[in-house]
């Protein structure tokens, strides 16, 4: 064959050589994406890779991982810790109508528990809907009304929105209480909560607290109360808006999102996530 087509046999030898190395190195890389983000599946894996510049398919990208054994880990059941049971006024849902198209028009507001290794804790986060952005957030040992509106206020001084926003949350006491209303209400935004008992009506901040703790919470040990905010704030900063994959955003982080947005006016969420 070497004879027939001119080419020597060190020649080939070499080439085939080149290739296994190509595929070790390959290889290495998607175990190096694996190891990094152990809650990526394959479509994930297949965007970071492609975003450093390699050529790769996804169905490759699914072989090396199996033959591997680079199973992303599984995310936990959610547990619901909404206390609705108040005699304050509750808000009809408004985001359910609002067709989201540029940062600042719907925020959406949870909160969630943590175990530390001696406590709970409890974490209030302001996610913009539009790039999935942490843009407030709180961390406590109390889940009184007052951690809600830290991580409001935090948002409202970073983002400075204009009047109209639409603000969306569940039902807790949290949300309803006078003093988190009255900020909103200075701030001229408006309320929107979801139906009760309906965690769907609030699905990405659901989504959003699954991934937080997966990827995160889970993953680490924290000794005290100063230890866990400076860890979770050092992943909600750092990792989850900067580089933290999203596939509902074209695979982008939300500050890279954000960026694309406001060099393209023109395009709504969907038509940037297509480009991508």
């Amino acid at each position: 064959m070497c004879t027939l087509t001119g080419v020597s046999r060190a020649g080939f030898y070499r080439r085939a050589a080149g290739s296994r190395s190509a595929s070790v190195e390959l290889r290495d890389q998607v175990q190096r994406v694996a190891l990094e983000w152990p809650t990526y599946g394959s479509r994930r894996i297949t965007a970071e890779l492609r975003r450093s510049g390699v050529l790769i398919n996804r169905k490759r990208v699914q072989r090396l991982m199996r033959e591997d054994n680079l199973l992303c880990l599984r995310k936990p059941k959610f547990v619901a810790t909404t206390d609705s049971a108040h005699g304050m006024r509750v808000y009809p849902n408004l985001a359910a109508a609002l067709v989201v198209s540029g940062v600042n028009q719907l925020w959406r507001a949870d909160i969630t528990y943590l175990r530390l290794l001696e406590e709970f804790v409890y974490l209030a986060v302001v996610l913009d809907a539009f790039s999935r952005r942490a843009i407030g957030w709180a961390l406590d040992a109390t889940l009184e009304a007052r951690l809600a509106v830290r991580a409001l206020e935090m948002a409202l001084e970073r983002r400075r929105p204009a009047p109209g926003l639409v603000h969306h949350s569940d039902q807790g006491v949290q949300y309803a209480s006078h003093e988190y209303v009255a900020l909103l209400e200075a701030h001229e935004v408006r309320i929107s909560m979801s139906r009760r008992g309906n965690p769907w009506d609030n699905a990405s901040c659901e989504s959003f607290m699954k991934t937080l703790k997966c990827e995160e919470v889970y993953r680490s040990e924290y000794r005290n109360l100063a230890e866990a905010r400076a860890r979770i704030g050092e992943f909600l900063e750092e990792i989850y808006n900067q580089k933290r994959l999203h596939s509902s955003l074209g695979y982008c982080p939300p500050a890279e999102f954000e960026r694309l947005q406001s060099s393209r006016p023109m395009l709504g969420h969907r038509s940037v996530a297509e480009v991508e």
